[in-house]
């Protein structure tokens, strides 16, 4: 029996139709959040359990903040002059910046609270993990009430829940480095806009320990000007003193040789006095004189710039003042529950959505009529949602029992899809396989023989699946017509199937007969639906559905589904792989099966043109 194949070119209609598909639209959107949401909240899940693990193992922290301002200073000689403006520019307040974060302030912070040997300000603000899962564990254990019970303290006390860890011995050099350290990752120095106010923050883990340290930075910077410019004018007054003593000496030495030219020359100026040539000429009264008066003048500066030294070193100002004194803060600054908790939403989404786009796109198993058209190039004949009863493998009878439920619809509309099908004669022989033998293909040709039959046709199930005869097993019992001898014709082996509307022919008996055979089956199928042997007892079948055995049973045995006029292949989705489902299609192809297309089971997201209509 000669069969053409369907058309499987796609007309300019449903060129246009895919051509639209190829847009990302609202239901594509919505499908895929539907099917990983599972993966969505996994991440949200597990995102808001780590901020919470941080938040109940992490100590809250205290920042308390003081203000100081810096004031330029003008020198002395200008501020008798009138009215000067005088400014810093962001170098300079930069440079103040850096004095107060040296080690210079730090050590002076130091020593004067003596944080070298404070255990609570030595102790870090981060705990290691091990130290967090002994926090967690003491949390559940108390809210348990189980910490309480003399049970458990020996398993207290072997998990190490809650004793503390024995800080290492080290020595004052390391002690000392670390207080450093601790105190330069605590403090938070920072200009306040564009004006020379800063603000000095620390933040530490006791309230109160963080206001004194932030004042005492304050104080010490104001403090370190101070001496700062103590010891410059100490030094400047030392050399100035020095000076003093050298001009002093040579103003007396000048005056004491004006005196005794006066004591032994006269007041005249003659040229007697000097050589030929000039040698050795005697310095006159005028000169020296001169000379005295310079070195007196020149001493008298001199004494005036060491009392100013002198003055400013017992009297020095400094150039910044503290205009806000830091306070025992009465909220932690960190960590924030809610803010972490926003975080963390927001991250677990994020890590869930990319999770779920590389799922998605490493994904190539069968999830929309999209995939088979591109991949395989048949048209998807309808979708399947999941059957209300056994996910597994589906029901036999969910037509039958649930006439008006979603997978019933759909299966009818996927009859009329496989009726209007592109072929060269009515459909009448109808074959169903699969890639594998975990498939609902049997249920689906049971309730689509039950559509059939119920639409005025007279309808015969073939169990052509002898390897795996389902639907002989759930039609007729696990022994059914097995027992039954096999009678001559093969036609009198049919069964009515039980509370069903359409006959069976056990697998059992497909087996004997050899009608896996392409001769055998034509023979055999056109008996069935020859009319005009009006001899037979039984009439001729309107329509007849072959389970024909799947992928996994051989491609010799699919050879049989060249004699029939259309064979639809089920697919599941979001499980049939991509590359099994174009070997499938390649066998029927090579073996000359018209293929009608594919149906796809236990579609989650139905989104093809049957669900539209």
């Amino acid at each position: 029996m000669n069969r053409m194949f369907p058309n499987q070119w796609p007309s300019a209609t449903d060129q246009q139709a895919s051509a639209g598909q190829e847009f990302i639209g609202l239901s594509d959107i919505t499908a895929f959040l539907r099917h990983y949401i599972g993966t969505v909240i996994a991440c949200l899940a597990a995102a808001l359990l780590v901020v919470g693990f941080y938040i109940l193992t992490t100590d809250p922290t205290f920042t308390a903040s003081a203000r100081i301002l810096i004031e330029p200073k003008l020198p002395q000689h200008l501020q008798e002059g009138g009215e000067v403006n005088l400014s810093l520019d962001t170098a300079q307040v930069e440079s103040q910046i850096a004095v107060m974060q040296s080690e210079k302030i730090a050590a002076m912070v130091l020593d004067q609270l003596k944080l070298a040997d404070d255990p609570k300000f030595n102790r870090s603000q981060a705990p290691i993990l091990a130290e967090r899962f002994r926090r967690i564990g003491a949390v559940l254990l108390d809210a348990s009430g189980l910490r309480k019970s003399a049970r458990f303290t020996s398993l207290w006390e072997y998990f190490g829940i809650g004793v503390p860890e024995t800080p290492a011995t080290l020595t004052d050099y390391q002690k000392a480095r670390r207080t450093i350290l601790i105190f330069s990752n605590g403090l938070d120095i920072r200009r306040v806009g564009v004006s020379y106010a800063i603000d000095i923050s620390f933040t530490s883990l006791d309230p109160e320990g963080a206001a004194r340290i932030a004042n005492a930075t304050a104080d010490a910077f104001v403090r370190e000007q101070i001496e700062t410019k103590a010891e410059a004018a100490k030094e400047g007054g030392a050399w100035l003193e020095m000076r003093l003593q050298q001009l002093r000496t040579q103003m007396n030495e000048a005056m004491a040789k004006a005196q005794e030219f006066r004591s032994r020359h006269d007041y005249s100026v003659g040229d007697e006095a000097k050589g030929e040539d000039g040698a050795g000429a005697v310095p006159t009264l005028e000169e020296l004189e001169v000379t005295a008066e310079t070195y007196q003048k020149m001493y008298e500066s001199f004494l005036q710039a060491y009392t100013n030294s002198v003055s400013q070193q017992s009297y020095p100002v400094a150039d910044a003042r503290v205009i806000t004194v830091a306070t025992a803060p009465l909220y932690p600054s960190a960590p924030k529950p809610k803010l972490m908790l926003a975080f963390g939403a927001v991250a677990g989404l994020i890590l869930g959505i990319g999770l779920s786009f590389a799922r998605h796109t490493f994904d190539w198993t069968i999830r929309s009529p999209r995939h088979i058209r591109d991949n395989l190039g048949v048209e998807c004949v309808g979708e399947l949602p999941h059957t209300s009863r056994r996910r597994e493998s589906g029901r036999v009878d969910e037509v039958a029992k649930y006439p008006h439920s979603r997978y019933s619809d759909s299966l009818r509309k996927a009859r009329t899809e496989i009726s209007l099908a592109e072929t060269s004669r009515p459909i009448k022989l109808l074959g169903l396989t699969a890639v594998s033998n975990d498939s609902s293909k049997s249920s689906v040709a049971s309730n689509l023989a039950t559509l059939y039959a119920r639409s005025g046709l007279k309808t015969l199930v073939i169990d052509a699946d002898v390897r795996r005869p389902t639907m002989t097993t759930r039609l007729l019992g696990p022994s059914g017509a097995l027992d039954k001898p096999c009678q001559d014709p093969v036609r009198l082996n049919i069964v009515r199937a039980p509370g069903r509307p359409f006959d069976v022919l056990p697998s059992s008996v497909v087996d004997a007969r050899r009608l896996l055979s392409p001769s055998n089956m034509e023979a055999f199928l056109l008996e069935l639906t020859t009319r005009d042997l009006a001899a037979y007892e039984l009439a001729a079948y309107d329509i007849v559905i072959l389970d024909l055995p799947t992928l996994a049973s051989g491609a010799d045995e699919l050879i049989v589904g060249s004699v029939l006029d259309g064979v639809v292949v089920v697919a599941e989705w979001g499980k049939t792989h991509v590359e099994t489902l174009r070997e499938l299609v390649r066998t029927l192809q090579a073996g000359r099966t018209p293929i009608l297309g594919v149906l796809l089971t236990k579609a989650r997201a139905m989104k093809s043109k049957h669900r539209r209509a």
